[in-house]
């Protein structure tokens, strides 16, 4: 049984390669963790604010933008509300992340969806054609606002390669440049979900 306090968080934070695997940080409304393993939150328990006692479904996927930043988690159903199986999506504005930490130090995350069941159940469905469309949505979205900056995780690799200021300064212009597009795909895939 887990014991302790929780702390509640928001997942929008910027996803990186970092030297032990991926994480992901996150701005946090109380108490942050600081970094956060993509692996610890894949596969954790998704509940409604309304009924945050029962699961209806876990996180299968997290996507990201050309920003490195999260954009949506996909959810695999459960049976609870008659979906099975279905993989729903839900943009960062709908959600947050609770982090549970026990007596010993163990961390446990879960999902809470600020949706009720009925909203739940008409969110979009992870499928093709909303991959399609929330490519070419979040696509346009990068291309109006980059203003020549290149992709974050084509200048990440790039600014690895090159040592000193020059490095910092080109990852400082690709950071400021990936945070306008990442508020404009969070925009684009959000009016998708509305």
């Amino acid at each position: 049984m887990i014991t302790g306090r929780i702390t509640r968080t928001i997942l929008p934070g910027a996803l990186g390669l970092i030297a032990t695997g991926l994480v992901i940080s996150a701005q946090a409304q109380s108490d942050p963790q600081g970094l956060y393993s993509a692996r610890m939150i894949l596969d954790a328990d998704v509940h409604l604010a309304s009924d945050p006692d029962t699961p209806v479904g876990e996180v299968d996927d997290i996507l990201l933008g050309d920003d490195m930043a999260v954009h949506a988690l996909v959810v695999e159903s459960g049976d609870t509300l008659g979906l099975g199986g279905q993989e729903i999506v839900i943009t960062n504005a709908l959600y947050r992340l609770d982090t549970r930490v026990d007596e010993d130090g163990a961390i446990t995350h879960r999902v809470v969806v600020e949706a009720s069941e009925e909203e739940f159940a008409a969110l979009p469905h992870y499928d093709h054609d909303w991959q399609q469309q929330a490519r070419e949505r979040s696509r346009a979205a990068w291309e109006r606002t980059q203003e020549g900056a290149e992709s974050a995780w084509q200048r990440t690799r790039e600014g690895a390669e090159r040592v000193g200021d020059r490095a910092g300064r080109a990852w400082e212009r690709t950071r400021e440049g990936a945070e306008r597009a990442g508020d404009a795909i969070s925009e684009a895939l959000d009016d998708m979900t509305n």
